[in-house]
C-alpha cells in the first residue's frame, strides 16, 4: 500500500478500514519523557520531530493565578496544578440550581478563542491530523461543581439535566467554530468511571446522560467531525449505550479496569474504532523494553486485523514512564504496525 500522511492515516482508521500502518498519537507525554527523548521539547515540538500521528490543541481560555499551585479559569472553576502537566478542578462556581440559572459560561465565540488551533491548521494541515479536545456530557459538570458536589448533585435530575444541557450546546458551538477553521476531528476526555466501575450507575447514565451525549455526538457528526470518546476505569457497563450513541471510536480500553482490546475488537470492531492499550500504569513504568515490544505486537496481532486500531497507551504518558519503554511501543507500531500485518513477526 502507497505511503499515507499522518492525516490520511488517522482518518481511514477511524473509518475502520486498514491505513499503510497502524497510526499513533497520545493525548499527553510528560515533560519528563519527551525531554528524556527530544531536550527541551514542547507537545507540539515532540509530536512532530517524533513523527506522531496527530497533533491536539483545543479552544483558548484564559485563567488567572490566585495562588502558589492554583487558578481560575473563564469558567469560574478553581484549578489545582499536580504532580503532572494537567491541573484538575477543585471548586467551581455552581452549588444549586439558582447559582446555574444566574451563571453565564464563556463565550465561544470570544476573540482569539480559536488561535492555537488555527496556527496548527496554517502549519500542519493535510500533513499531521488536527485533533480539537472538546468535552461531551460530565467534565464541564464536574468542573463546575466539583467532582463530589456533582455524584451529590445526581439526586437532583433538574441540577444534572441543566448542567448537561449547558456543556451540550456550548460544545456543539464550539465543534462548529474548530470545523470551518479546519479541525479533522474531535476527542472528548470526560471520564465516566473509577477503576472497579461507573460513577453513576448505568440506569442513571441513561437517563440523564445519554440523551445530551447523543445529541453532542451528532452535533460533532454535523460538522463532519469524527470523535474519540475518551474515558479510562471501568466503563464496561456503559460501553453499548457509547456505542448507540455514535461514538467513532473508544479510548483507552483501560487493562486495570478487566478491559481486554482483543475481546473488544472481537465484540465492537463492527461498529467503532479503539484506542489504547499498552498497560502505562505497569508495563511501560515498570516493566523492561521486551516486556513492552511483546505486549505491544500483542495488540498488533489481536486488534490490528481490518484496521481500525490506533495503538498507544492504555492512558497517557506520564511522568513515571520510563522514556526507553515509550519509545520501544513507538519503533515496536512503526516496524511491525505495516499493512498488511505479518502476523507471525517475532522480534
Amino acid at each position: 500500500m502507497a505511503e499515507m500522511s499522518s492525516a490520511e492515516r488517522v482518518m481511514r482508521t477511524l473509518q475502520r478500514q486498514e491505513a499503510d500502518r497502524i497510526p499513533h498519537f497520545e493525548w499527553i507525554i510528560d515533560r519528563r519523557v519527551r525531554h528524556a527523548l527530544c531536550p527541551g521539547s514542547s507537545f507540539e515540538e515532540f509530536s512532530v520531530r517524533m513523527g506522531l500521528d496527530a497533533i491536539i490543541t483545543g479552544p483558548d481560555f484564559t485563567k488567572e493565578q490566585i495562588g502558589p499551585n492554583r487558578w481560575r479559569n473563564e469558567w469560574g472553576s478553581v484549578l489545582e496544578q499536580t504532580a503532572e502537566e494537567y491541573p484538575i478542578a477543585v471548586d467551581g462556581p455552581i452549588k444549586t440550581l439558582d447559582d446555574l440559572r444566574r451563571y453565564e459560561p464563556p463565550d465561544p465565540n470570544a476573540p482569539g478563542r480559536y488561535k492555537s488551533l488555527e496556527r496548527m491548521v496554517s502549519l500542519y494541515k493535510g500533513r499531521i491530523a488536527i485533533c480539537v479536545h472538546l468535552n461531551d456530557v460530565l467534565s464541564i459538570p464536574r468542573n463546575l461543581m466539583g467532582f463530589e458536589n456533582l455524584m451529590m448533585a445526581f439526586s437532583e435530575p433538574d441540577l444534572i439535566k441543566a448542567l448537561v444541557d449547558l456543556s451540550v450546546e456550548i460544545n456543539i458551538e464550539m465543534a462548529r467554530q474548530v470545523a470551518k477553521r479546519g479541525a479533522d476531528l474531535v476527542f472528548t476526555g470526560d471520564d465516566y468511571a473509577s477503576t472497579e466501575a461507573p460513577f453513576i450507575s448505568p440506569k442513571m447514565f441513561e437517563e440523564l446522560l445519554l440523551p445530551g451525549l447523543r445529541r453532542v455526538v451528532a452535533g460533532f457528526h454535523e460538522q463532519g467531525l469524527p470523535i474519540i470518546k475518551h474515558s479510562d476505569g471501568n466503563i464496561r457497563p456503559l460501553i453499548p449505550m457509547l456505542v448507540d450513541a455514535g461514538i467513532d471510536c473508544l479510548d483507552p480500553i483501560d487493562p486495570l479496569a478487566g478491559l481486554n482490546m482483543a475481546e473488544m475488537k472481537a465484540q465492537y470492531g463492527g461498529r467503532i474504532a479503539l484506542k489504547g492499550n499498552v498497560n502505562c500504569a505497569q508495563t511501560l513504568t515498570f516493566g523492561t523494553q521486551q516486556d513492552v515490544i511483546a505486549e505491544t505486537l500483542e495488540i498488533i496481532r489481536t486488534a490490528g486485523p481490518g484496521g481500525g486500531i490506533i495503538l498507544s497507551s492504555s492512558n497517557s504518558i506520564h511522568s513515571a514512564v520510563k522514556p526507553a519503554n515509550y519509545l520501544a511501543m513507538l519503533n515496536t507500531i512503526r516496524q511491525y504496525g505495516q499493512y498488511p500485518l505479518n502476523l507471525d513477526a517475532t522480534p
